[in-house]
């Protein structure tokens, strides 16, 4: 098998991405883990689109729903929004 060697800084002039996860990275739980009592970490929210702002396309992951089939998609989406979040897509779930 060949290996592909990544380079450690995107190239000059080509735009930089970031995926981040969403629970434990913008939002954490009080109790139970119930995705609609998730609260937001406006701090790191704040510092995510930071990078939205400076020219990073921000994608958010996560893995809601890939357990009990559950699509979250909307529910996430309306969580993001509600938050603040600046970002250009969601990926993951079911």
């Amino acid at each position: 098998m060949e290996f592909h060697e990544a380079k450690r800084l995107t190239p000059e002039g080509q735009q930089k991405v970031a995926f981040v996860d969403i629970d434990e990275t913008i939002c954490f739980y009080p109790g139970k883990r119930r995705y609609d009592l998730s609260e937001p970490d406006y701090d790191n929210i704040a510092k995510i689109n930071k990078m939205f702002d400076e020219g990073w396309k921000i994608i958010y992951w996560t893995a809601r729903g890939s357990v009990s089939g559950k699509d979250y998609r909307n529910h996430t989406l309306t969580q993001l929004n509600s938050w603040g979040c600046k970002f250009h897509e969601l990926k993951g779930g079911n």
